[in-house]
């Protein structure tokens, strides 16, 4: 079950195990992905029906936020 960020309603997060989590952002039609498992990424990716997903890869960036990932 994923539980919602009390500060921001567009965030959400699960914990996995130990220190693996998989969190994700809404944001009218996008969506942000942040996962240190690629497997439960696609797993999450899969598990909704509802509306169609497309993964576009790595973030470079997201509400004009640039992102650099080192």
């Amino acid at each position: 079950m994923y539980i919602r960020n009390d500060y921001d309603n567009c965030v959400y997060h699960k914990i996995l195990f130990d220190d693996f989590y998989i969190n994700f952002i809404l944001y009218v039609n996008d969506m942000l992905v942040v996962c240190k498992s690629i497997s439960e990424m696609n797993k999450l990716m899969t598990q909704s029906s509802e509306f169609e997903m497309k993964n576009l890869g790595s973030v470079k960036s997201i509400l004009s936020m640039e992102i650099i990932r080192e």
